[in-house]
């Protein structure tokens, strides 16, 4: 079994399911003890930003802030660095604890021997 799981979420609210699972996915893998790293990459990227993930609605779905809390607590949240410079996001305007890094980073993560990795 893996002991780190990679996941990269390229959805925002115009795929409301794929994006819910996706966090959902990584908040269960913190809460089961698994290190996991979550990419916000494409319009997922927004919810780096304070207050995105609260404006995130999803009948019969777990808070996307609950999910997010969760994860910068326990787990990794990056932002791919060219998503951010995409849409003029930067450092310092990004939730405390999401770190913004390119494909290099995510590459190392996802093939470290002890990583399993998700796109969604």
């Amino acid at each position: 079994m893996a002991k780190k799981l990679v996941i990269k979420v390229t959805a925002g609210p115009e795929a409301a399911e794929r994006c819910s699972q996706a966090f959902t996915v990584a908040a269960v893998g913190v809460a089961s003890g698994v290190e996991v790293s979550l990419w916000l990459t494409g319009e997922s990227s927004w919810f780096a930003l304070p207050g995105r993930a609260a404006e995130f609605e999803l009948p019969h779905a777990a808070p996307l802030p609950d999910l997010l809390d969760s994860l910068l607590a326990g787990g990794r949240v990056t932002l791919c660095t060219q998503c951010a410079a995409r849409r003029d996001i930067t450092e310092k305007d990004v939730l405390e604890g999401v770190r913004i890094a390119g494909a290099q980073v995510f590459v190392q993560e996802a093939m470290a021997d002890d990583a399993q990795s998700l796109v969604y």
